[in-house]
């Protein structure tokens, strides 16, 4: 199982990036859900969002709500999940990782990282002028 995130940068508060996490080495592309999180040096890993095996549920942290968006986009024998942010802040920067995991999530389930058994290298979003 592989997980690689990219899409980060650097962009002025208000500006938008799109994160990507190519998930390959699944057996089944529906047999596993996505979360994406987040760590400034010094601080304790953070969710940001997640999305089940089917796309059918999303959970956002509540500085995120309205502003990004999680999403599914399924190929043929890969995945990509992507993780949309619009009206960039500073509080926003951070390496940001995603994760997979085969576990049945819940609303509590997802915020914890000890939830995701794969992790993907992190890429680095900065939000500053």
């Amino acid at each position: 199982v592989q997980l690689q995130a990219f899409g980060g940068g650097l962009v002025q508060p208000g500006g938008s990036l799109r994160l990507s996490c190519a998930v390959s080495g699944f057996t089944s592309l529906d047999s596993y859900a996505i979360g994406w999180f987040r760590q400034v040096p010094g601080k304790e890993r953070e969710f940001v969002s997640a999305i089940s095996t089917t796309g059918g549920s999303t959970y956002y942290t509540d500085s995120v709500k309205g502003r990004f968006t999680i999403s599914r986009e399924f190929a043929k024998n890969s995945e990509n999940v992507n993780l949309q942010m619009n009206n960039l802040k500073p509080t926003d920067t951070a390496v940001h990782y995603c994760a997979a995991t085969t576990w049945a999530i819940n609303s509590i389930a997802v915020k914890s990282s000890e939830t995701y058994d794969y992790w993907g290298q992190g890429t680095l979003v900065t939000v500053s002028s």
